[in-house]
């Protein structure tokens, strides 16, 4: 999985269930050439830490697509199971009618070709940010316990845009409207003289 960082992505085409509730069987990845993409896999419909993370997702889209940036979601259930599970209300355990794709990886091709799948045939949580070219640029993996943050997913779409835009590096912790730091000796000085402390 981390060998994918600074290589393209693998492209897929699969059927997806999209925001409007339809299914798109010919869903490329390819599309969404020319955005930010946030790629990221679920191990299963219907289970426990998986809802949270979907529905979050879903409540920060608006934020995300102010960034240029869409929102895939990807597991090895088939399009009828993510279908059944959007028209399922929260109350009842489903993630009601979010707004992005959903993609069908029954075969798991896709979640292989990410490194994210475990030999006991479902996915781990990879999360995956895609720059406008198509290069995967950060990738980070939750064993299945542990839910994503999806501030943190922001945080990585904001710190790739900033470095593109201005060409400067972001150090640790680094939030939009925060110092930067220039990669060199001097730039590094400088940063923490001011911000070590």
């Amino acid at each position: 999985m981390c060998r994918l960082v600074t290589k393209q992505a693998p492209g897929f085409t699969a059927t997806a269930v999209m925001g409007d509730g339809s299914f798109k069987d010919d869903f490329t990845l390819s599309d969404y050439r020319g955005k930010y993409v946030i790629l990221f896999f679920y191990p299963l419909d219907f289970t426990f830490v998986c809802p949270s993370e979907i529905i979050a997702f879903d409540k920060a889209l608006a934020k995300f697509h102010e960034k240029n940036c869409e929102v895939i979601g990807v597991s090895i259930d088939s399009q009828f199971s993510h279908w059944a599970w959007r028209n399922t209300p929260v109350n009842n355990g489903g993630i009601g009618e979010i707004q992005y794709p959903l993609v069908a990886d029954l075969d798991k091709t896709i979640s292989r070709q990410y490194g994210v799948l475990l030999d006991m045939g479902v996915a781990l949580r990879g999360t995956f940010l895609i720059d406008k070219e198509g290069v995967i640029r950060h990738a980070v993996v939750n064993d299945l316990p542990l839910g994503r943050s999806i501030e943190e997913a922001l945080r990585m779409v904001d710190a790739l845009i900033f470095h593109e835009t201005h060409g400067d590096v972001c150090p640790a912790n680094w939030k939009e409207g925060e110092d930067a730091m220039t990669p060199t000796a001097e730039g590094v000085a400088d940063y923490l003289s001011k911000n070590a402390s």
